[in-house]
């Protein structure tokens, strides 16, 4: 991830008044992390959720139960609801939300380890992919920072 992307995204953010939120799952916090170790990013970025449990994306983020029985936690439903949900709680018009299987353990035949769903919030307009990422866990949960955040700089420079 590079600190390019960052500091672009930063750039549209404050010139047009914008602010970021995250909701993170497999990330553990990893894209606040990041984004809070570039200076002066309180002028663009107002908080993450780390919703680890499923407990906490119903209870935090307003993802339905109904959502997560059906789909599961890693799931594009759920992934469009918990960015759907942070930007409600931050005042956000912009957020990212990811969730996944960072591995070892935890895969299965359709959704194995290394499967990621993000979603994105911008504006008013929810959009949500699936991803399948290779490595061990922390090149899982890299990856998803980074296209977590690639996603985010192309969203808002259209």
């Amino acid at each position: 991830m590079g600190a390019q992307t960052l500091e672009q995204i930063a750039e549209i953010l404050v010139r047009d008044g914008r602010m970021l939120a995250t909701a993170e799952s497999c990330t553990g916090g990893g894209i606040a992390q990041l984004i809070t170790s570039l200076a002066g990013s309180s002028a663009w970025y107002s908080y993450s959720v780390v919703s680890y449990s499923n407990t906490a994306k119903e209870k935090i983020l307003g993802v339905e139960a109904s959502t997560l029985e059906q789909y599961g936690a890693v799931s594009e439903p759920v992934a469009q609801e918990m960015a759907v949900g942070v930007a409600r709680l931050a005042g956000a018009q912009v957020t990212v939300s990811v969730t996944g299987i960072a591995g070892p353990g935890g895969g299965s035949a359709e959704k194995p380890v290394g499967t990621v769903c993000i979603g994105w919030f911008v504006d008013g307009k929810v959009s949500v992919e699936r991803f399948l990422f290779s490595g061990d866990r922390e090149q899982v949960r890299e990856q998803t920072i980074e296209k977590a955040l690639d996603g985010v700089l192309q969203r808002i420079t259209k």
